[in-house]
C-alpha cells in the first residue's frame, strides 16, 4: 500500500456517503489525562461525522488506540493490543484501526512496518485533522494515511469539546514541554511548550459552565509554567478563573516543582472557596545528585522547603507525587534517601514506576542503566513501605464531614460517586437527582484510594 503524509479527500461523493451512514467508533485509552481529555476530543469530533461511541471493539466500523510513549510497557500495549484485533479485521476488511497519541508521534511511518493491521497514524498535534484523515482512510482503502507533524503556533488555540454534560471537564491550557528532563520523551513526542490565550480559557471555562459543568481541572505537562500571549502567569490565570467565571470547582495538575511558588499558594489560599486542596506534585527522586541527572532543576531541600510552604497555606492539602526507581546509576543509598523523604512529606498516594529508558533522551544513553531485577525489587519496597502509612492516614477521614461533588449515579447499585476537595473518589446512598450536586457527607469507612460514608443535613 501507498503511504499519503498530506491526506486530502479524494472522492467527495463517497466521502458525503460515508457521513450519512451511522458507524460506531471505540476509542482504547493510555497514558494521562491529557490523554484522556484527547479521547473525549476525538468522539466529539467524530459525532460530527456520524460515528457513535460503541463500548466493545467488536461493534466498531473505526477504533483508534490513543497511545501512550511515557514508559515501555503502553508502546508494547499498542502492539499487542492491534494484534487482538486481527481476527475482526478478517471478519470486516472495512474495518479501519489507528493509532494517535505519543507512540503515535514517536513512531509514525515505522508503525506501519511493525504492525501493518494499522491504516493510519496521527500525533497529538493533529487530532482537530482526525475528520479529514478518518473519511480520507475510508474513501482511500488502499492507501496507509499518516498526520504527525508538529504544528508551532503560539499561541495554542483550542476549544474544549464535550460529548454531553459531564459534572467535571477537563481543560488544556498549555500543550508541549520546555524542561528536557533527561527521562522523558514528551518534548519530543507533543512539541515545544505552547500556552493557551488567557481571555480564550475564561470564555472556555464560561461556556462549560452554561452547559452544566461544575468543576474543571486545569492539564499542562507542566500546568504551573502556564505563560499566556498577554503575561498572565499561571497565579493570574487561577484567580482571573475564580473571579471571571462561576465555575464551583478548580484542580489543575501536573505541577513543576520547580515552578512552584508562593504567589500561587496565596492565590490558593485566597480563593479556596473554589481552588481544591489537592496537590499532584512529582518528586521522581528523593536524591539531590539523582535529581540533578534528571535535569528536574530542584534539590531534595528545595523540594521539602516547598512542601512545607504549601501545608502552610493550605492545612487540608491532600498531597500526591509521582516517583521513578531505578534511574541510571541510582545506589543503594541513594534509593534509601528516596524512601525517607516519601516518610518525612507524608503523601497520600504516590504513583511510582520503574525506571525505562525512552527514545531520543538523554538518560538512555548512560552506561549506568540498572537491571530489571534492581528496579523491580525497589519499586516493591516503596510500595510496601507506603502502603502501611497510606491505610494509616486514610483513617484519618473517618468520622469527618467533607463536601462531595457528586458526579455519577449508579442504578444498579443505587449509590452516588463523588469526590471530596482533596481528590477523594466518595460512595454513599441517593438518588439521581443529587448528580451534580455538592453535598455533606460523613465519611463512616476510609480505604487509600475511597472513601464511604452518609449524606448529612448541617
Amino acid at each position: 500500500m501507498a503511504l499519503i503524509k498530506n491526506f486530502k479527500i479524494q472522492n467527495e461523493p463517497e466521502a458525503k456517503a460515508l457521513h450519512n451512514e451511522p458507524q460506531g467508533v471505540f476509542i482504547s485509552t493510555y497514558g494521562c489525562q491529557m490523554n484522556v481529555n484527547d479521547s473525549e476530543r476525538m468522539y466529539s469530533l467524530l459525532e460530527m461525522l456520524n460515528f457513535t461511541s460503541v463500548p466493545q471493539p467488536q461493534d466498531a466500523a473505526l477504533i483508534i488506540i490513543n497511545s501512550c510513549s511515557v514508559r515501555e510497557r503502553p508502546v508494547h500495549k499498542v502492539h499487542s493490543e492491534v494484534g487482538r484485533y486481527r481476527k475482526l479485521k478478517e471478519k470486516n476488511p472495512g474495518l479501519k484501526i489507528g493509532v494517535g497519541g505519543c507512540v503515535g508521534q514517536q513512531e509514525k511511518s515505522k508503525l506501519f512496518k511493525d504492525v501493518p493491521l494499522v491504516d493510519f497514524v496521527f500525533g497529538p498535534d493533529n487530532i482537530d485533522d482526525l475528520p479529514q484523515l478518518v473519511t480520507s482512510c475510508f474513501v482511500n482503502s488502499d492507501v496507509k494515511l499518516m498526520g504527525s507533524k508538529f504544528k508551532h503556533q503560539d499561541p495554542y488555540h483550542v476549544e474544549t469539546l464535550i460529548r454531553s454534560t459531564p459534572v467535571a471537564a477537563f481543560v488544556n491550557i498549555t500543550k508541549g514541554c520546555d524542561n528536557f528532563c533527561t527521562f522523558c520523551v514528551v518534548p519530543f513526542t507533543r512539541g515545544r511548550e505552547r500556552s493557551r490565550p488567557y481571555k480564550h480559557l475564561i470564555k472556555d471555562i464560561q461556556s462549560l459552565v452554561e452547559r452544566g459543568v461544575k468543576e474543571v481541572t486545569l492539564l499542562g505537562q507542566n500546568v504551573n509554567s502556564y505563560k499566556s500571549d498577554c503575561g498572565v502567569c499561571f497565579p493570574e490565570l487561577l484567580k482571573g478563573i475564580a473571579l471571571e467565571t462561576d465555575i464551583e470547582r478548580i484542580r489543575y495538575t501536573t505541577s513543576h516543582p520547580k515552578d512552584f511558588n508562593e504567589e500561587l499558594m496565596k492565590v490558593s489560599a485566597e480563593h479556596q472557596d473554589k481552588i481544591c486542596d489537592y496537590i499532584h506534585l512529582p518528586v521522581q527522586s528523593g536524591n539531590s545528585e539523582v535529581l540533578e541527572r534528571m535535569n528536574r532543576g530542584y534539590s531534595r531541600k528545595d523540594y521539602i522547603e516547598k512542601v512545607k510552604m504549601i501545608r502552610n497555606y493550605m492545612p487540608t492539602v491532600s498531597l500526591s507525587t509521582d516517583i521513578i526507581v531505578g534511574f541510571p546509576g541510582e545506589t543503594d543509598e541513594q534509593f534509601e534517601e528516596t524512601l525517607s523523604l516519601v516518610e518525612e512529606v507524608d503523601y497520600e498516594s504516590i504513583y511510582a514506576f520503574m525506571y525505562s529508558p525512552r527514545p531520543f533522551t538523554k538518560a538512555a544513553r548512560y552506561e549506568d542503566q540498572l537491571t530489571r531485577e534492581q528496579k523491580s525489587e525497589r519499586l516493591q519496597r516503596l510500595f510496601k513501605q507506603h502502603e502501611l502509612k497510606a491505610f494509616a492516614k486514610a483513617k484519618e477521614y473517618e468520622g469527618q464531614i467533607l463536601d462531595i461533588l457528586v458526579e455519577t449515579y449508579d442504578e444498579k447499585l443505587q449509590n452516588l460517586k463523588g469526590r471530596s476537595t482533596q481528590n477523594k473518589v466518595t460512595y454513599f446512598a441517593g438518588g439521581p437527582e443529587l448528580v451534580g450536586k455538592t453535598l455533606a457527607v460523613k465519611i463512616n469507612k476510609a480505604f487509600p484510594q475511597t472513601l464511604r460514608g452518609e449524606r448529612v443535613t448541617l
